[in-house]
């Protein structure tokens, strides 16, 4: 008795291994990737500092953040936009702080569906979230989202979304003239 009690156990414990595996593995991509993320540098993408940077990383899918004073440096996943085609690539700069923002859906999205509302008010159904960072680019913002869901895979048509507490801090660091880079 002893002895199938031992093999069971060893045969149950292999199982486990076996099944752990891919998570084992799995976090170990998830590790290696935010190590890789950790190595971008600002002097990468930008000649200087200014008032901040910011590099939003669409395959990466996070949002790089270094303050003017070369000692804040932030980390946030995000969301990115949902195709090629609605993805702008290249330099722009933060041109607006809005806390509390209204959202207007744009012409393309009217047309593709007529029955948006014209005007989202502030509030928990406001696809801007609590705070938005309105980019030089028409129509292109950093903003929040009250659905948790879409941080980290293509859910938007152009922004970037962060967790409404994570645009909160950024809001918060962020000035009016802040370099910004999508990637």
């Amino acid at each position: 008795m002893t002895q199938s009690r031992r093999a069971f156990i060893a045969t149950a414990t292999a199982g486990l291994v076996t099944l752990a595996a891919p998570a084992i593995a799995a976090t170990g991509a998830v590790q290696r990737n935010v190590s890789a993320l950790q190595k971008i540098d600002w002097r990468d993408h930008f000649d200087a500092l200014g008032v901040g940077v910011i590099v939003a990383d669409t395959s990466a899918r996070a949002v790089h953040y270094w303050g003017g004073d070369g000692e804040t440096y932030r980390l946030y996943p995000s969301s990115v936009p949902v195709s090629p085609e609605l993805t702008k690539l290249g330099y722009t700069e933060v041109i607006r702080k809005i806390e509390g923002p209204t959202w207007t859906p744009t012409p393309s999205m009217r047309e593709r569906d007529p029955s948006l509302p014209r005007v989202v008010p502030a509030g928990p159904e406001n696809p801007l979230g609590t705070h938005a960072l309105y980019l030089s680019w028409q129509y292109y913002r950093i903003h929040g989202t009250h659905d948790t869901r879409k941080i980290g895979r293509p859910s938007s048509d152009g922004c970037i979304g962060l967790y409404n507490e994570h645009i909160a801090r950024l809001y918060g660091l962020v000035e009016v003239g802040t370099q910004v880079r999508l990637i």
